[in-house]
């Protein structure tokens, strides 16, 4: 095929990034003194929010070498969370107008002079979580950002402010020159890439056969902007945003075809990088008066949608994985959504939860089926984009359904079985046999011995997910992020870093890439501020999979007068609400209950009554022979399994030089066990001398002399012994 034409400087561009937003602000004068006002009449923790601020931006600027430290790798809710019903509140006291949106409140923009405003409603407020956003002017803040502003306006009687109040902290040199860079990386490849029409037919045909869009005109091509960056063969997607409609960033896709399948593999690269890359790829071209739009999961399918039906059509930046809620403000004008993300069950799942941010009520959802493939194929078929659209249901819908509606999400699950199974893992083949996958809205109870590893093996088996972007998130309430993230960071390099100092910057930037995040919690917790910061982070960043450890460190918040076990069921309770209406998969490790030695953990063996059992999905024990020692003493038994209801135990090696557990090969596993007294070597020596002389016993009528340790004293004697 083209695989030849193609091998010549393509490169593989596939980067996964973590979810990041950070928002960095620099008061002004009045700001600050407002602020410092205002700071008297916080808790404690908010101070020492601010304090660590200050120590780390100290760090950062100190010393022979410069760390840099992300405030968003960890995550940690507000200590008031924000309502709606607070911001109204707010809004209704400062008589400021108000139009309530469908994830947003719309205000007036504060920092656009009155004169110049093209839309009254301009200033976007998250109803989540209070962050608001201006189109015309692109700043954004947080909710005390906001508060602040509106202060200084009042005290000013100002009518509006400009938008250089809220910048960013002064950037280090680092910085600086990692954004140059960036931009000079943008303009670069723009400049060298090349519109479809400047390009030779047969090339341009060979680069359509390669990306399966040869049914996309040329100049829906170019109605997008789309080019092609010869160096790699890659399409180029362009970022334009911003007051000016400047290039912000690039997209480039590029095909790697498999020398032995012919499978033929895209791989997707941005610049900047996919934590700064916001761009809702056809945004630009959609009116101001437009009501309906399509919203796919790649920028083919938006060329696909457009060119067929003429519909406003925008893609998502980084797919089916992340709708980041700084892009709810530009979606807020339609009225009707339709979300046609893909053809598969995670493009299925992700239709559903993204309906949940945009609203219900105005979210139609294309179902995946032989009928109604992506929309780039669906193109390719000659499929009746109209008839595709006008049959997607509505996201909203009954308490109550028929099996008619059913029908299509049960064919299915029969057709997809492997994904319905959830993500596999890559480090336990083994568990992938049992338990098929990971799945999202499932509850996991996972427990063992104490000082068996089960932080250690739950963080690898957390980890050989994330590598699969699987958006994680950490409570560890029992030993600090640091010494997790060290832990973590071993697993992922599969070596020990205080070994080999001069590769820890390379497997850093690599670890820090990883959709992984930490809540600040540490020590006994309430479990309504853990659900809450949980709720949050699925909101902000999509979280799919958050572990707990461990749930004992949330039951001393509780009201002691209550009895212990119907606070853990209350807990438990908890976690199964949340991981179902979030379609996030938990992981609550629990302590066992004590238990002999010599015994094995049982799910009776689980501390508490049995609602934690009862309320789990799946139930996972690391057992450990505490008497045993030798390669295998430890194992991994699943003892609940509501998938399909497959159970079994495998053996497990702890690697110490990375921290991980490998699954040793079938019949290499012996097990010793351990006596209270080393054997006496001489004794030892006697029984292999006596092994190896078995086959001359045949022409003997008694035995050579052995020694013999008399127990009594201790003394050895030799004994003769008759045939």
């Amino acid at each position: 095929m083209w695989r030849s034409l193609l091998l010549k400087g393509t490169t593989c561009l596939l980067q996964v990034a973590a979810r990041r937003f950070p928002h960095k602000r620099h008061f002004s004068s009045l700001c600050v003194r407002l602020l410092t006002q205002r700071l008297h009449h916080r808790p404690p923790k908010a101070l020492c929010g601010l304090q660590l601020l200050d120590k780390d931006y100290f760090l950062a600027h100190s010393g022979t070498r410069a760390y840099k430290k992300d405030a968003k790798s960890t995550v940690e809710f507000p200590a008031s969370p924000i309502t709606v019903t607070d911001i109204k509140q707010y809004l209704r006291s400062k008589e400021i107008p108000f139009h309530d949106g469908y994830s947003c409140l719309h205000i007036p923009s504060i920092f656009v002079d009155t004169s110049d405003r093209k839309d009254s409603f301009s200033l976007f407020i998250d109803k989540t979580t209070g962050q608001f956003l201006c189109k015309d002017t692109l700043v954004e803040g947080s909710w005390e950002d906001l508060q602040d502003c509106l202060e200084v306006m009042q005290k000013e009687e100002q009518d509006f402010l400009s938008p250089h109040v809220l910048l960013g902290y002064p950037e280090s040199v680092e910085e600086q020159e990692e954004r140059e860079r960036e931009l000079r990386e943008v303009q670069r490849i723009w400049s060298s890439s090349v519109p479809f029409n400047d390009l030779p037919e047969d090339d341009a045909q060979l680069i359509k056969t390669m990306f399966q869009i040869t049914k996309v005109s040329n100049a829906t091509l170019k109605k997008f902007g789309v080019r092609v960056f010869k160096p790699t063969k890659s399409l180029v997607f362009p970022w334009f945003g911003g007051p000016d409609s400047s290039l912000k960033g690039v997209k480039l896709l590029s095909a790697q075809q498999s020398t032995d399948t012919e499978k033929v593999t895209y791989n997707e690269a941005t610049v900047p990088k996919s934590n700064s890359y916001n761009n809702l790829f056809g945004l630009p071209l959609v009116g101001r008066m437009d009501s309906e739009v399509v919203l796919t999961g790649h920028e083919l399918d938006t060329l696909a949608v457009s060119q067929a039906t003429g519909l406003p059509s925008v893609a998502l930046p980084r797919g089916v994985s992340c709708l980041p809620p700084i892009l709810l403000p530009y979606l807020e004008q339609f009225k009707r959504v339709t979300l046609w993300l893909g053809d598969d069950i995670r493009s299925w799942e992700a239709s559903k939860i993204f309906s949940r941010k945009l609203g219900l009520r105005r979210c139609s959802l294309v179902r995946p089926g032989e009928y109604r493939p992506c929309p780039v194929q669906a193109l390719a078929q000659g499929k009746n984009f109209s008839q595709i659209i006008k049959s997607s249901i509505p996201a909203a819908h009954k308490s109550i359904v028929s099996f008619k509606q059913l029908r299509e999400d049960v064919y299915g699950q029969l057709v997809n079985t492997d994904q319905v199974a959830g993500v596999k893992w890559t480090r336990f083949l083994e568990l992938n046999r049992i338990l098929k996958g990971h799945r999202k809205g499932e509850l996991t109870v996972f427990t063992g011995p104490t000082g068996s590893g089960k932080t250690t093996f739950i963080s690898e088996l957390a980890l050989d997910l994330c590598m699969q972007g699987v958006n994680t998130l950490w409570g560890s309430f029992e030993i600090n992020n640091v010494r997790l993230a060290k832990i973590m960071l071993t697993q992922f390099a599969m070596q020990r870093l205080e070994e080999n100092l001069e590769q820890y910057d390379f497997w850093a930037d690599k670890f820090e890439e990883l959709p992984l995040y930490f809540m600040t919690f540490h020590g006994q917790q309430n479990i309504k501020a853990v659900l809450d910061t949980m709720q949050h982070a699925v909101y902000m960043y999509d979280i799919n999979h958050v572990i707990i450890d461990n749930l004992q460190f949330m039951m001393g918040q509780e009201n002691l007068s209550v009895d212990k076990f119907a606070v853990q069921d209350h807990i438990i309770g908890a976690f199964r609400k949340f991981a179902t209406n979030s379609s996030c998969h938990v992981t609550l490790i629990i302590h066992p209950r004590k238990e002999e030695d010599d015994r094995e953990l049982q799910t009776a063996s689980i501390f508490g009554s049995a609602k934690a059992s009862q309320e789990a999905d799946n139930v996972l024990i690391l057992q450990e022979k505490k008497l045993v020692t030798s390669p295998g003493r430890r194992s991994l038994q699943v003892t609940k399994n509501r998938f399909d209801g497959d159970v079994g135990i495998f053996p497990l090696d702890f690697i110490k030089s990375s921290l991980t557990f490998a699954t040793p090969l079938k019949g290499k596993l012996k097990l010793r066990k351990v006596n209270a007294k080393p054997e006496n070597e001489e004794v030892e020596a006697a029984v292999k001398k006596k092994e190896e002389g078995k086959k001359e016993k045949a022409a003997k009528t008694t035995k050579t002399p052995r020694a013999v340790k008399d127990p009594a004293t201790g003394n050895e004697s030799k004994k003769k012994e008759l045939k």
